[in-house]
């Protein structure tokens, strides 16, 4: 399938700023089944673009603007090719779980088997895998206790953008039992660690199919979970939408949680009041691809002085995109 994105972010300041610095992950990945045929990053303000992998392997492009602005856009269009996965077992042998406790696998993948960030255990999520009697899929193999658990998340939790934030933890979500890509895959992934399965977030794009029942929102990034089985590597799970990640899917970055991975983060100097706008198209790259229809409004950030960052001076962290 042979797809083209479109990711429009912009922010608006109610005042010049004096400064701003920046770092995207949006780049798609090349990896099996994605091939990267194109990606193009355009800003405005111009600024030269300086690009490193992470610790994770992943494509940062970083850049600062150092004059006064009142606007800062960022545009990224990628163009990607991916193939649809090799057919899953049904099951596989008990065995697994012995495998996965392994010196290699535990030492290979740690960052991946701890509580991090957003995807920590709680007493709320204790509560919600009792109550849900989570702890008994893992009778089963790992792969048919993984499927199980992606759609218990997704029957367990309606799609609704706006109840949670980007910061929001996973109380949040486990009490309104409402949210989007970023809550559920946080679920899943805290869920997954404490079971001992390596599990990281991805964060990409979805080519959205409402006629498969896909609920997320098609003019969004999306998120969603791979986790490691020894025998068969790396593999994607979706609990917005109980499917496994496909050829759909457009992946761009990993990480243990969200806040590895944002889209876009970075601050700002200046006393100004910010907002966030996103659009987002994915679209088959046979069809014309056009300006995204609407931008999202974010709601405006706290004003200077209710949220430092780690920058001296008057810098601000600059709002986070929401997955979805």
């Amino acid at each position: 399938m042979l797809l083209a994105v479109r990711h429009s972010t912009r922010y608006q300041y109610d005042k010049p700023v004096r400064e701003s610095v920046m770092e995207v992950w949006m780049q798609p990945q090349k990896r099996t089944g994605q091939r990267l045929i194109s990606f193009e990053l355009e800003l405005d303000p111009a600024a030269q673009l300086f690009s490193y992998a992470d610790t994770f392997g992943n494509a940062v492009y970083h850049f600062d603007i150092p004059q006064p602005h009142e606007r800062l856009t960022i545009m990224a269009r990628s163009a990607v090719e991916t193939e649809a996965p090799a057919a899953l077992p049904d099951t596989l042998d008990r065995g697994e779980w012995d495998r996965l406790k392994s010196d290699f696998v535990r030492g290979e993948h740690f960052d991946f088997l701890h509580p991090h960030g957003f995807a920590r255990p709680s007493p709320a999520l204790e509560g919600f895998v009792a109550e849900k009697d989570l702890g008994a899929l893992r009778v089963h193999d790992p792969l048919s206790a993984v499927r199980d658990l992606n759609r218990a998340v997704y029957e367990a939790f309606e799609y609704e953008a706006g109840v949670t934030r980007a910061d929001s933890p996973i109380d949040d979500v486990l009490k309104a039992r409402k949210g989007v890509c970023q809550d559920f895959s946080h679920v899943m992934i805290a869920i997954c660690r404490e079971w001992g399965l390596p599990a990281r977030y991805v964060s990409g794009y979805l080519f959205t199919d409402r006629k498969a029942g896909d609920r997320s929102d098609p003019d969004a990034t999306h998120a969603w979970v791979e986790v490691f089985l020894p025998s068969l590597r790396w593999v994607g799970f979706d609990p917005t939408n109980n499917i496994l990640a496909g050829e759909r899917h457009i992946a761009c970055a990993v990480g243990r949680d969200y806040s590895d991975v944002p889209p876009s983060r970075g601050v700002y100097k200046g006393e100004a009041d910010s907002e966030l706008a996103v659009g987002v198209t994915v679209r088959k790259a046979r069809a014309a691809v056009s300006e995204p229809e609407f931008l999202r409004i974010s709601q405006p950030a706290p004003r200077p002085g209710q949220r430092r960052s780690q920058y001296s001076g008057l810098a601000y962290d600059q709002q986070r995109q929401q997955q979805q």
